[in-house]
């Protein structure tokens, strides 16, 4: 490698990890992969579950934006995750593909799996070609494009008259990683799967004529104020209570799961129609998606209550 050149990397995680990972955020590590993270510094990595602890595989990227000492832990370090750059996959890849690695290092000369050595590696560098080819299986490039007709074959045009041109896998990989609207997509994608298409807080599943979900994905912190595009940072809400949750008229107590209304700004009748009868949140299906109290504090602190609506409200 020359001087200067930055590597792709794939880190392995845990969800139940005994070290200070949070993937959106940063990874601990020894200092046996301290060289190999540094290379890293201002690129991109695969985060990766390995199979005895679960099916996902390859499931998000990030970019590592600097790599500090552990406070109070000699011999470890910390690889801090730009903010936003974190991503989950839209569909999870497995480590073989056809039957054969999509690491070429872990592939014997006949293409079949390697077994021990590198395998088990908890930092390993990734090739352009193989983080490519994880990335057009896990968030492929046409992936705006698979939106747009999911439930609709034949998509309304833009103004301009033609629907938008899907992205080109000719075209370098990383784009599609930090285009806001492909972000945009891959976090309503899994924000809405999260909720099977639910409302959080009216608990109702509507879906228009065409089979469309009505749901939209909420986030909880903003993009704008540091907020990630990971499922932890997202609600799925109706569009009424969407407007609502932005503009501060409710919110989550600290408990996780009490609405919070602002009843001098919302009308009784508003509440009792939109809000589910038990007042709380839905969880999501998936555990590992419930939103985090860090992000519900800051909208509590930052939103509820505090922000002057414009216009017009949805029940006038």
């Amino acid at each position: 490698m020359f001087p200067g050149q930055m590597v792709k990397l794939v880190l392995l995680h845990k969800t139940d990890s005994k070290y200070d990972d949070r993937p959106s955020e940063v990874y601990d590590f020894p200092k046996s992969y301290l060289k190999a993270v540094r290379e890293a510094v201002g690129d991109w990595i695969v985060y990766y579950e390995p199979v005895k602890a679960g099916p996902r595989g390859y499931f998000a990227v990030a970019k590592i934006e600097q790599v500090i000492d552990k406070p109070g832990a000699p011999g470890r370090y910390l690889a801090l995750m730009e903010p936003n750059s974190y991503l989950l996959f839209d569909t999870e890849v497995s480590r073989l593909h056809q039957g054969r690695p999509l690491e070429k290092a872990l592939a014997e000369a006949d293409g079949t799996p390697k077994r021990g050595g590198a395998v088990q590696l908890a930092v390993r560098r990734l090739p352009e070609a193989d983080f490519a080819r994880i990335l057009n299986i896990g968030l492929p490039s046409d992936l705006i494009e698979q939106e747009m007709r999911r439930y609709d074959p034949a998509p309304a045009n833009t103004p301009g008259g033609l629907a938008e041109a899907p992205l080109s896998f000719e075209r370098p990989v990383v784009e599609r990683l930090t285009r806001r609207k492909y972000r945009d997509v891959v976090f309503r994608r899994k924000v809405r799967e999260a909720y099977d298409y639910r409302c959080a807080m009216s608990g109702l599943q509507l879906r228009n004529g065409g089979g469309r979900p009505e749901v939209q994905a909420a986030h909880i912190r903003p993009v704008e104020e540091n907020g990630s595009d990971t499922p932890n940072n997202g609600l799925a809400l109706s569009g009424t209570l969407h407007w609502m949750f932005d503009r501060g008229l409710i919110s989550v107590a600290e408990d996780l799961e009490t609405i919070l209304i602002s009843h001098n700004k919302v009308p009784e009748d508003v509440v009792n129609r939109l809000i589910s009868p038990s007042g709380k949140l839905l969880p999501p299906v998936d555990p590992r998606c419930a939103p985090h109290p860090e992000n519900l504090r800051w909208h509590r602190e930052n939103r509820f209550g505090q922000v002057v609506s414009e216009g017009d409200t949805p029940w006038a």
